[in-house]
């Protein structure tokens, strides 16, 4: 009877730390490799640069065409930017422009 109590004992106890080492392993590879994980965080950290720089890739094109867009405001026009719309709209070409024709 002794020797199956402390078999039982043992059992347990081993059983206890079984559970115990599992538990904690579960939840330690769900920090390293779950949705919210390290991994996660190091793809979502990559990914936000990313983004970013095409943030600033657009907001550089947006400012450049606010720039062109308000030399063609009617309180201001640029002549320059008046005649280079006008001939690219209509195919115009004044007579003492030069033409290059580029092959296809």
């Amino acid at each position: 009877m002794v020797s199956h109590r402390r078999r039982r004992t043992i059992l347990t106890a081993l059983g206890l730390y079984i559970f115990a080492a599992a538990f904690i392993g579960y939840f330690g590879v769900n920090a390293f490799t779950g949705n919210h994980g390290l991994r996660a965080q190091i793809d979502l950290d990559a990914q936000m640069t990313a983004m970013q720089e095409e943030l600033r890739q657009v907001k550089d094109e947006r400012a450049g065409w606010e720039r062109r867009v308000a030399l063609l405001r009617s309180d201001r026009i640029d002549p320059d930017m008046l005649d280079e719309r006008a001939r690219a709209l209509i195919g115009y070409v004044d007579s003492r422009d030069l033409v290059f024709l580029l092959p296809r």
